[in-house]
C-alpha cells in the first residue's frame, strides 16, 4: 500500500442552478433538457413526461427562452454565471482573511457547466477529501436543494474514494442573511426613495410539493416576515408572492404578476420589488421581474416600479456567507500550520 498522505484541508463547493452557455436556441436546448428532465423538478412519471418534454417543449421553448436570455446577457456572459463565479472568489477571499487558508472554494452548477461532477473530481484529484456543499438556495426545496444533493451522490456512486461531505440545508432565517437583505433595501430607499409597498417575490413551486412535505413555502414566508420586521414594515406595507409558474398545475400563491396588476388597479401608485430567494440576479429577476412585471404594473395603472437588485457581490452578503461557511467548516483542518 502507498504511504498515507498528510491531511489536505477542505473545500467549499458554492452551488447554483446553472445557465445555458449562450443566449441561443442551440445552447438553451440541452440546458432545458437537463433541467426539465430532472425528476426533482418535474415530478411526473417519466413515461408520461419525457415524450412531452422531447416531443413538444424542447422543440418550441428553446427559441423563446433564448430570446429572453438575450435581453439580460452581458459581455461577460450569463448574469447568474458571472455573479456566482464572483461570489465564489469573494467567499474564498473572505475565508482566507478569516484565517482559513487551507480552504479551497469552487463554484459549480446543477445544470450546465462547471458541473458538480466536474468540480468534485477536480477536488478529489487535488487530494481534498472534505467538502462543504453550500448552495445558493436560502430556502430549502426538493426541487433545488435536494436535487443538488442528488448530483453530489451521483458522483459519489462512481467514485472510488468518497469524500467526507457536509450539506447546508438552508439559511432562510440566518440573521446575517436577513440583515444583508435589509441593508440592501435601505440603501435602495436612500438612493431612489421609498415605494408605497415592498413586494418580495420568491420562485414558485407546485402546491402539491408542499402537501408532500416540502418546507419551502413556510421558509419563504418566514424570510419575508423576518425581513419586514427588520425593516419595521407594518403588515399592509409588504407582500410575499411567488413567480415563474410553469405548466397548468396550481403553484404557490399569490402569484407575483397578477398581484402587481391587482395592486395597481386598486390604486397603488408605487411599488418596490425584490427577490430575496435569489442571491444572484438572473433571467428570473432581470427579465421576469425587472422587465415583465414592471410592464404589467405600469400598464395596469401603476406609476413607479422600482426593482431592488439581488445581493450579488454585496459586501454585507459576502460577510454573511463567509460566516455561514465558517460555522459549517468547524472541526475540519482549515488553518495553515
Amino acid at each position: 500500500m502507498p504511504p498515507s498522505s498528510p491531511s489536505a484541508g477542505a473545500a467549499v463547493l458554492w452551488c447554483n442552478l446553472g445557465s445555458p452557455a449562450a443566449p441561443t436556441a442551440a445552447a438553451v436546448r440541452p440546458y432545458l433538457a437537463q433541467f426539465l428532465g430532472d425528476p426533482r423538478v418535474v415530478e411526473i412519471p417519466r413515461a408520461a413526461w419525457l415524450p412531452i418534454l422531447h416531443g413538444i417543449i424542447l422543440r418550441v421553448r428553446p427559441a423563446k427562452s433564448a430570446a429572453k436570455y438575450a435581453t439580460v446577457w452581458t459581455p461577460q456572459g450569463s448574469p447568474l454565471a458571472v455573479h456566482t463565479e464572483a461570489q465564489s472568489r469573494l467567499l474564498g477571499d473572505g475565508l482566507a482573511q478569516a484565517g482559513h487558508g487551507q480552504v479551497q472554494v469552487m463554484h459549480a452548477m446543477r445544470y450546465g457547466e462547471p458541473s458538480v461532477e466536474t468540480r468534485l473530481q477536480q477536488l478529489a484529484d487535488a487530494g481534498i477529501h472534505r467538502v462543504l456543499v453550500l448552495q445558493a438556495y436560502p430556502q430549502y426545496s426538493g426541487t433545488t436543494t435536494a436535487s443538488m444533493v442528488d448530483a453530489v451522490n451521483a458522483w459519489c456512486g462512481r467514485a472510488r474514494r468518497v469524500p467526507e461531505l457536509r450539506f447546508v440545508a438552508d439559511y432562510h432565517d440566518d440573521p446575517a442573511y436577513i440583515d444583508a437583505l435589509a441593508r440592501s433595501v435601505e440603501r435602495h430607499w436612500q438612493a431612489h426613495g421609498r415605494g408605497a409597498m415592498l413586494v418580495m417575490s420568491f420562485h414558485g413551486i407546485p402546491a402539491r410539493n408542499i402537501k408532500l412535505g416540502d418546507p419551502y413555502e413556510q421558509q419563504c414566508l418566514r424570510t419575508a416576515e423576518l425581513l419586514a420586521a427588520r425593516l419595521g414594515l407594518p403588515a399592509d406595507a409588504w407582500r410575499a408572492t411567488f413567480q415563474s409558474r410553469f405548466g397548468a398545475a396550481e403553484w404557490l400563491q399569490p402569484y407575483t404578476e397578477p398581484t402587481l396588476r391587482e395592486l395597481a388597479k386598486q390604486g397603488l401608485k408605487s411599488v418596490d420589488v425584490m427577490c430575496p430567494g435569489f442571491p444572484a440576479d438572473c433571467l428570473e429577476t432581470l427579465e421576469e421581474i425587472a422587465m415583465e412585471a414592471r410592464e404589467a404594473f405600469l400598464e395596469s395603472g401603476g406609476e413607479a416600479f422600482h426593482y431592488i437588485p439581488c445581493l450579488n457581490e454585496d459586501a454585507d452578503w459576502m460577510a454573511a456567507l463567509t460566516q455561514l461557511a465558517e460555522r459549517h467548516l468547524q472541526g475540519w483542518p482549515t488553518r495553515a500550520g
